[in-house]
């Protein structure tokens, strides 16, 4: 199963086959515009394409990356310790246990990972909220 694809052609449907990638999509989009983050991300996924590449990445790349997008050291820190949380924690029940991973993610996992859209609330973020409307049909 996957989550149908939508009018607004939000990046999680694209990763939905990967909850990392789904998680590292909401971190790079928290507090900041996917049209600033996107190239960033993609990047991002260039060099560490998977969840194990992702937790031995070195802190300063990951930064000097990400430098000019801005919270650069942050996300860079919470980039690669998600990714090492994601592969040593028993998380599937609940990745807010995942460092950095709160409601945002939580949402993105549950409507396009878990396809579980009906039996969670509508999301607080602005994309989200609307792809979660439009499957619900509640628009």
């Amino acid at each position: 199963m996957v989550a149908p694809k939508s009018p607004y052609g939000l990046i999680q449907e694209e990763f939905q086959h990967d909850p990392c990638k789904i998680f590292v999509v909401c971190i790079f989009c928290n507090l900041t515009r996917r049209t600033e983050s996107e190239p960033f991300m993609r990047e991002f996924f260039n060099r560490w394409p998977t969840a194990h590449d992702a937790a031995q990445a070195d802190h300063d790349q990951v930064s000097d990356l990400i430098k000019t997008l801005g919270l650069a050291d942050r996300r860079a820190k919470t980039l690669i310790r998600m990714s090492q949380d994601y592969l040593s924690k028993i998380w599937h029940d609940d990745p807010r246990i995942l460092y950095g991973i709160g409601e945002y993610a939580y949402a993105a996992y549950q409507i396009f990972c878990k396809h579980q859209w009906a039996q969670i609330p509508e999301p607080n973020d602005g994309a989200l909220k609307k792809y979660w409307k439009w499957i619900n049909n509640k628009e």
